[in-house]
C-alpha cells in the first residue's frame, strides 16, 4: 500500500474534502473476502497513477463514524470523489476497466 492512505475521521477532510484531484475511497474491513480480492487492485492502481488521483482506504471497522456519514451498508463500497464531493460509488469487486471507466471522466 505504499501510495494508498489510510483514512479516519481526523484526516478525512484534509485528504478527501479538500484534495485537487481525484479521490478514490474504498470502505473495506480484514475480515471482507471481497475487500482482500480488491485491495491489491486499488495498490496497483495507485502505483500505476501517481500523483494524478488519490486512492485512500477507511476501515469500516475503525472507522464506524464515515461508514454511518456515507451509509455503507455492504464492503468493499468505493466512492469517487471530486472536488470534495461524492460524485460515483460501486459495490463489491470490479474489474479494473469497471473502475478506469468511472475514473477517467474526473481527471
Amino acid at each position: 500500500m505504499s501510495n494508498v492512505i489510510e483514512v479516519t475521521q481526523s484526516n478525512f477532510r484534509e485528504v478527501v474534502v479538500e484534495a485537487d484531484k481525484p479521490v478514490i475511497v474504498d470502505f473495506w474491513a480484514e475480515w471482507c473476502g471481497p475487500c482482500q480480492k480488491l485491495s491489491p487492485l486499488l495498490d496497483e492502481l495507485a502505483d500505476e497513477l501517481g500523483d494524478s488521483v488519490t486512492i485512500a482506504k477507511v476501515n469500516v471497522d475503525e472507522e464506524r463514524t464515515l461508514g454511518a456519514m456515507f451509509q455503507i451498508m455492504s464492503i468493499p463500497a468505493v466512492l469517487f470523489f471530486k472536488d470534495g464531493e461524492k460524485v460515483d460509488e460501486f459495490i463489491g469487486v470490479r474489474p479494473r476497466s469497471h473502475i478506469m471507466a468511472k475514473l477517467e471522466p474526473l481527471m
